[in-house]
C-alpha cells in the first residue's frame, strides 16, 4: 500500500526504490542470539527506531557508536517515565538514579516497559552500560550529564501539568532540547564539527523544541485517548473548556484555531534551526540533523488547518519521506533549504484569513522563505528543482514496478 500511495507521485516512488525502503515494510524480527554487546545495541536500535537507526548508521564510525548509545540510554530513561502501570512513588527514585547506573557494570532495571522491545532494553541494560563505559570520558561525561538533567526534568513534569507556554518550552527542553544540546557536544567531541557546537546550547535546544512540539501537536489523539495532555492549557483553554472536546466535529472551528496557534508557536524555532544547520560541515552530520528537521516542517504542513489531527493519524507519505531522504543525501543543505521553502510556501497558501493566528503564522512562514532564498541565492520554483526526470518514463516505470511489487512482494527488487 505504501507503494500504491506514492504511485501518483513517481518521484516519490523512485526514491522509495532507490534508498531501499522495501526493508522498512518487513515485519520486525526477533533479536539475533549470541551477539556481542555492541552488536546487540545496534540490533535493538534497528528494532526500536528504524528511521533513527537509518541516519545513525550513516555517520562516521567515530561518532555513530556514541550516538547509538546516547539514543539507547535515553530510550531506557523514557521507558521508565512512560510506564503508566508503575506507581509514581515507585518510579521517581528509579528515574532520578538512572544516570548513576551508567557507571555501574551489570546495571539493569526490571518491572518496566509497555512492550517487549522496551522490556528487553531495560532488562538487558547492562549491555548498554558495557558499551557506554568503553566510549571514553569525552563522550561518557556528556551522556551522563544529559541523562541526569533529563531525568530530573521528567520527574518534575510527572508531578505537574503543562499549563503555560514557558512550561511547554521547559517540558520540551527536558525531553528534547537536552537531546539537541547533548548531540551538539558529541559532534564537537568527535572532532567532526567546530568548537561553536560545544557551547551552542540555545540553538541546540531550539532544534529539539522544533521536533518535540511537532510530535506533540501531531499526537493529539493518541495522547488524549491515553489520558495524557501535553498541549499547554493556557493555549487550548482559549478555545474550549475541555481539550477532549476537539474530537467532536461540532468543535471543528475552535479546534483548528487552537491547532494553528500551536503550529505557529512551533514555527518560531525554524529560523534558529536553519541557522544551526548552516554551521555544520560534515556531510553525514548534516544528513543526521537535516532529515528530521525537514520531516518536522513537512509534518507541520500536513497538520496545518487539518481536522484529521483530531480524528486520526496525520503523516507525510512514506514515499515523500523517501524523497526527502534522497534529496538531502544527494544535495545536503541545498536540498534542506529548498524543502523548508517548499513546505513553508505550501503552508502559507493554506492560512485562512479568518484564523486568529494568521498574521503571526504568515510572518513566520515568510521569514523562513526569505532566509531559504538568501541561503540558496535563488527562489525555488517547486519541490522537484533538484530532480530532473523524463516524466513519461518515470510514470511508466512506477506503474510497472507497482505491478511487480504487488505480484511478488516488496522485496522483489532486492532479489534482482
Amino acid at each position: 500500500m505504501q507503494y500504491m500511495k506514492s504511485l501518483a507521485h513517481p518521484d516519490e516512488f523512485l526514491s522509495l526504490l532507490k534508498i531501499g525502503y522495501t526493508e522498512s515494510f518487513k515485519p520486525k524480527s526477533q533479536l539475533k542470539e549470541n551477539l556481542g554487546n555492541k552488536e546487540w545495541c545496534y540490533e535493538l536500535l534497528n528494532k526500536t527506531s528504524r528511521s533513527f537507526a537509518f541516519v545513525i548508521n550513516e555517520l562516521e564510525p567515530s561518532l555513530k557508536d556514541a550516538i547509538c548509545i546516547f539514543y539507547l540510554v535515553l530510550r531506557g530513561l523514557d521507558t521508565i517515565e512512560d510506564d503508566t502501570t508503575v506507581e509514581l512513588n515507585t518510579k521517581l527514585p528509579v528515574l532520578t538514579s538512572f544516570s548513576e547506573g551508567l557507571y555501574q557494570p551489570g546495571y539493569k532495571v526490571f518491572g518496566y516497559g509497555m512492550n517487549n522491545d522496551e522490556k528487553n532494553l531495560v532488562q538487558n541494560f547492562d549491555k548498554v552500560v558495557d558499551v557506554f563505559l568503553g566510549l571514553g570520558d569525552g563522550y561518557c561525561t556528556i551522556i551522563h550529564d544529559i541523562t541526569r538533567r533529563m531525568a530530573n526534568g521528567m520527574s518534575e513534569f510527572l508531578q505537574k501539568s503543562v499549563v503555560t507556554l514557558p512550561e511547554w518550552d521547559l517540558y520540551c527542553h527536558y525531553v528534547a532540547g537536552l537531546v539537541g544540546i547533548g548531540l551538539s557536544k558529541i559532534f564537537h567531541a568527535s572532532g567532526l564539527e567546530s568548537e561553536w557546537f560545544a557551547t551552542a546550547d540555545d540553538e541546540s535546544n531550539q532544534m529539539g523544541l522544533f521536533l518535540q512540539k511537532t510530535n506533540i501537536i501531531r499526537d493529539y489523539l493518541e495522547d488524549i485517548n491515553e489520558n495524557r495532555i501535553f498541549w499547554p492549557r493556557d493555549v487550548w483553554a482559549r478555545y474550549t473548556l475541555h481539550l477532549e472536546n476537539f474530537k467532536d466535529i461540532k468543535y471543528q472551528i475552535p479546534a483548528l484555531h487552537c491547532l494553528n496557534d500551536l503550529i505557529t508557536n512551533a514555527l518560531s524555532h525554524a529560523l534558529i534551526a536553519l541557522d544551526y544547520m548552516s554551521r555544520l560541515k560534515n556531510p553525514q552530520v548534516i544528513n543526521f540533523c537535516a532529515i528530521p528537521q525537514v520531516m518536522a516542517i513537512g509534518t507541520l504542513n500536513a497538520c496545518y488547518n487539518n481536522y484529521n489531527v483530531f480524528t486520526g493519524v496525520v503523516k507525510i507519505r512514506k514515499g515523500q519521506r523517501a524523497l526527502i531522504v534522497n534529496a538531502i543525501q544527494s544535495k545536503g543543505l541545498t536540498a534542506t533549504y529548498e524543502l523548508f521553502f517548499k513546505f513553508a510556501n505550501e503552508m502559507r497558501h493554506k492560512v485562512p484569513t479568518n484564523d486568529p493566528s494568521a498574521k503571526k503564522t504568515i510572518q513566520h512562514l515568510e521569514s523562513i522563505e526569505k532566509l531559504c532564498i538568501e541561503k540558496l541565492g535563488y527562489r525555488p520554483s517547486g519541490f522537484n528543482d533538484f530532480i530532473s526526470y523524463d516524466w513519461m518514463a518515470v510514470t511508466s516505470l512506477a506503474v510497472s514496478s507497482a505491478f511487480l511489487i504487488a505480484r511478488h512482494g516488496p522485496n522483489f527488487f532486492s532479489k534482482l
